[in-house]
């Protein structure tokens, strides 16, 4: 009688079906089965999508027991999070929950993937293995053959619930349906914002609420960037789990550190870990018994008391996955480039990274600079190219030379005086782009490429007009975009108009200008061996000549610095501020990486160095003509510009 009444009641309220659907849903007593009893007793693997098929044993991956048991109805934590490195079976513990839920806790179920075509890809190649391998789900969920089955790509409905998969990119997904249990994968792909409607997460979980204390809550991911990361954030208002396992020798039991695996120099394959208490060495062997005792502990008081958080790095992953001797090899890979560092971090270590946001002392930089012969490139330099900033009373430029390993020199920097509006400073940017400089090989190298800023809206028609002239093959309109993490993206067709009249098409490039400056803060940082210790200079070093690079120069190098800010609804992202009023020598710098980046320097391989620098080693007599190098004559001075044709299409060695 007391239910009936309150159903009368409830009735009274417009759009009261979920409310009611929630108050059916938990007159149902919950099931006892745990996750990991449910995945032991019915999950079956098919080599379609398992590297090791048959029966699923929770014993080969110990540590995800009491991960998956957090998310069995009965578990009173209603977010769960999983900040992790590759290799560890963090999918399959998502997938084992979602058998669990259409097996023995029926309901409804969101799963979200960061995009709408990774979300048909997880249906395709998780769920529809899961389906059709695992006997206890296949009679539940009906054949996809039939129209009117309910089993669908996107959905699959099964008695007392559905399955239904979308993309972060979709507000409509995330509002197609209410939803007890939510599967948040790769949460750091997310947009930060959703069609303007605000966070993913947050519009996923707001379609929950209507089920309180019973809904659940999965969040995965690897880790991205420190301070922007979204599971790092929803990791650290959890109680913080660690998996602490036994020394095989001692006992003593810790969490697995990145720091205590050392390897003999250059053998990788001698990998074996310390014991952080009696410093004892632990060798692969021992890692099934070590994770079979391991347990978790909480390192850190939650602020909020319904969510548990587990943190694993592959260090954990089981003998036959990734043994300790690859993850040595990967680490010595990477090294030289922090984007492969920063990938290892990401993903092996399940850790996140810090941005080079802090800038480089502008001391140390003029301190150390170097002698050349002004107006010539030295001899490790094979690539040249320009950066051009525009402002309202002048241009700048910056001409940067490249080597094989990403070695970089500034050749000259140039102030160009002059309305921009007008035409004049714009012909004397024309013939510099059209002088050559002397290589120390006596050669003389041409400007490549030029990359002239497009952002300021007021002289944007001026930089188009002048690339356009120009041609794709000498210089390049760009723009920045901070979201961009690469050093210049695909081009985009543009119309160019000046005075009001249609001049023609244009490509405008993107530039990662925030990767860029983080790539150039961290060269500047690198610290120049000295002739003692015969040590190479390090790959991405900047050299910076005494006749090019004055104080002021050095201080608008450094002029920005990098800051975690907050953005709409609460997100936050990282911003590049000025710490002082004149940074246009960083900016000419980042304009010329991406004009080698655009020319292809990035992939370049060793044989292509190889045969620029075979190129520049012959006598002028045998140098070849036509291409982007023009031999120096040794008896008079040569002339210092290509006042016709340099904008013809380009030929010779650097194609």
């Amino acid at each position: 009688m007391v239910g009936e009444h309150l159903l009368d009641e409830l009735g009274r309220f417009e759009g009261d079906a979920e409310i009611l659907q929630a108050w059916r849903d938990g007159m149902a007593p919950e099931p006892a089965l745990l996750v990991s009893e449910w995945a032991d007793r019915h999950r079956l693997l098919g080599s379609r999508g398992s590297a090791e098929p048959g029966p699923w044993r929770t014993a080969r991956t110990p540590y995800l027991r009491e991960i998956m048991d957090a998310l069995s109805p009965a578990h009173p934590a209603r977010r769960v999070v999983f900040m992790k490195g590759a290799q560890v079976g963090g999918t399959e513990c998502g997938n084992n929950w979602t058998g669990y839920v259409i097996h023995h806790a029926p309901g409804p179920m969101l799963a979200v993937q960061p995009t709408t075509e990774l979300a048909k890809r997880f249906s395709d190649q998780r769920i529809d293995p899961l389906v059709e391998e695992t006997p206890a789900i296949r009679e539940r969920v009906a054949p996809a053959r039939s129209r009117d089955s309910g089993n669908r790509q996107l959905s699959k409905e099964f008695p007392g619930g559905q399955l239904v998969m979308t993309g972060a990119n979709s507000a409509v997904g995330l509002r197609s349906m209410s939803a007890r249990f939510l599967f948040l994968d790769e949460i750091d792909a997310y947009p930060g914002d959703v069609e303007g409607e605000g966070d993913p997460i947050a519009l996923a979980e707001a379609r929950a609420r209507t089920f309180g204390w019973r809904r659940k809550m999965l969040l995965v991911s690897t880790p991205t960037i420190a301070g922007l990361s979204r599971i790092e954030r929803e990791y650290l208002a959890t109680d913080q789990r660690r998996y602490f396992v036994p020394c095989p020798h001692c006992g003593h039991r810790q969490h697995l550190r990145f720091e205590r695996l050392v390897w003999d120099e250059g053998a990788p394959e001698t990998a074996r870990y310390l014991c952080e208490d009696c410093d004892g060495a632990i060798g692969e062997q021992h890692k099934a018994a070590m994770l079979a005792a391991g347990e978790w502990r909480a390192t850190a008081t939650p602020t909020d008391p319904h969510a548990v958080g587990f943190h694993i790095s592959a260090l954990y992953s089981p003998p036959g996955w990734m043994p300790w001797s690859e993850i040595a090899r990967l680490w010595l890979a990477a090294q030289g480039d922090d984007r492969a560092i920063k990938t290892f971090r990401n993903t092996v270590l399940g850790e996140t990274w810090q941005e080079a946001g802090e800038a480089p002392d502008w001391q140390r930089l003029y301190d150390r600079r170097e002698h050349w012969p002004a107006g010539t490139v030295p001899m490790s330099g094979l690539l040249l190219t320009a950066g051009v900033d525009v402002q309202r009373d002048r241009l700048e430029a910056s001409l940067w030379a490249w080597g094989q390993d990403r070695q970089s020199w500034l050749v000259e920097h140039r102030v160009l005086a002059g309305n921009p509006f007008e035409a004049a400073v714009w012909e004397e940017l024309r013939l510099l782009l059209g002088e050559t400089w002397r290589h120390a090989s006596g050669h003389r190298l041409p400007v490549a490429m030029a990359a002239i800023d497009s952002g300021d809206g007021m002289t944007t028609a001026e930089v188009y007009a002048f690339a356009r002239r120009a041609g794709a093959g000498r210089a390049i309109a760009v723009k920045g975009q901070d979201g961009l993490r690469a050093a210049i993206g695909q081009p985009a067709a543009t119309e160019v108009r000046r005075n009001g009249r249609k001049l023609g098409g244009l490509k405008v490039w993107p530039v990662g200008s925030s990767f860029l400056k983080a790539e150039t803060y961290g060269w500047l940082k690198l610290d120049r061996p000295t002739e003692e210790s015969g040590d190479p200079v390090p790959p991405g070093f900047v050299h910076l000549p005494v006749h090019a690079a004055g104080e002021e120069f050095c201080r608008q190098l450094t002029a920005e610095q990098l800051v975690v800010r907050a953005g709409r609804n609460g997100f936050r992202r990282l911003e590049w501020v000025k710490t002082r009023e004149r940074n246009e020598a960083l900016d000419c710098r980042v304009y010329a990486r991406a004009a080698a980046a655009a020319l292809g320097m990035d992939g370049w391989g060793d044989g292509r160095w190889a045969r620029m620098a075979d190129a520049l080693s012959l006598p002028a007599a045998e140098f070849p003509t036509g291409g982007n190098v023009a031999p120096a004559s040794p008896s008079a001075a040569p002339d210092t510009h290509r006042p016709r044709g340099w904008l013809a299409p380009r030929s010779g060695w650097l194609r």
